[in-house]
């Protein structure tokens, strides 16, 4: 099992050693989309919706913090675990008028999802075209 845990990222931990790497602000409350709402008419604001159940999810994160490359001050990155944050995960869906997938990259400026990705299309999303 040990390979399968390296090559699916399943060890417990993973995701928030992963988070750590780059810049993520949890989303953790219905309360914060508020916030992403209003900041996005300011700069675009990335929330990447993440299973930490499923290996794909997890992949599809490691792929998308190695290809991440906008600089730190050109967007907001989100990370919702929406296993934990169900309730936040559905208002998500609902709010930004997109259909619930996992895992999934939104993007938001002018308070509208002008993009949504999920599973392989999330590491072909370029995310320089929405700065």
């Amino acid at each position: 099992m040990g390979i399968f845990n390296n090559l699916f990222n399943s060890k417990k931990g993973n995701a928030e050693e992963q988070q750590a790497q780059l810049e993520w602000i949890a989303i953790t409350t219905v309360e914060q989309l508020d916030d992403i709402e209003r900041n996005s008419s300011i700069k675009p604001q990335i929330i990447f919706k993440h299973s930490t159940t499923c290996g794909i999810s997890s992949m599809v994160l490691r792929s998308f913090k190695n290809s991440y490359f906008l600089e730190g001050n050109q967007a907001d990155l989100y990370f919702l675990d929406l296993h934990r944050y169900r309730e936040v995960s559905n208002e998500v869906a609902n709010r930004f008028q997109v259909y619930h997938q996992s895992p999934q990259v939104l993007i938001i400026k002018n308070g509208s999802a002008v993009a949504n990705e999920s599973h392989g299309g999330i590491t072909t999303l370029d995310l320089a075209h929405y700065i």
